[in-house]
Parts: structure tokens; C-alpha cells; sequence
């Protein structure tokens, strides 16, 4: 707490001394870092099933040349489905609970 403004005093030491007291920001910690992680995860997961969805295609019209590229593609599709539910679901939970605390 900075009572520079309730005592009309200040010292070069003391404005040192708090100035290591006072939180730092770190660039991850702000919450516009964590949305924009989370859109990058939404759009890289976009990405992969509409990769997942072209290789189906491919493989339907007979264009492929291995069917291993198609279940490579559905599984990583998959996988990044999984995971974006499992952090979502965290997410929720996580603001059921704030929401539940009291004030």
C-alpha cells in the first residue's frame, strides 16, 4: 500500500523499498493472453478436423494414395476434440465454483 498520498511524505527509500514489494505482471498471467491461448487452441482445432474432413473427401474420390493419411488426420482431429472439451469443461467448473463463492 502506497501512503505516500495519506502523509504527504516521501523519501527516495522508501519509494525503492516498495517499489520490489509491488506485484510484477507477467505477459502469461493477463487475461487477454489466456483468451487469445485459448482462440489459438479453437482455430488449431478448427484446423485439424477441416484437415480431417479433406482427407476424407480425398479418400472418398479415390485421390489418396494412403489410407493411413486419412486415419492420421481423423485421430489427430480427434485428439485436439478431446482435449478442447476436457479444457472447457475445466473452464466451466471452475466458474460454477467462483460464481458459488461468497462475498
Amino acid at each position: 500500500m502506497d501512503i505516500t498520498s495519506l502523509t504527504g511524505v516521501a523519501s527516495a527509500e522508501y519509494a525503492d523499498a516498495t517499489r520490489d514489494m509491488r506485484p510484477q505482471k507477467e505477459a502469461g498471467d493477463s487475461f487477454d493472453s489466456v483468451l487469445s491461448a485459448a482462440m489459438n487452441m479453437l482455430m488449431e482445432t478448427n484446423a485439424l478436423q477441416n484437415d480431417a474432413q479433406s482427407a476424407k473427401i480425398t479418400f472418398a474420390l479415390g485421390q489418396a494414395e494412403n489410407p493411413h493419411d486419412m486415419q492420421i488426420a481423423e485421430q489427430k482431429a480427434l485428439a485436439a476434440i478431446q482435449y478442447t472439451t476436457a479444457v472447457r469443461d475445466k473452464l466451466i467448473d471452475a466458474y460454477k465454483e467462483i460464481m458459488n463463492m461468497q462475498i
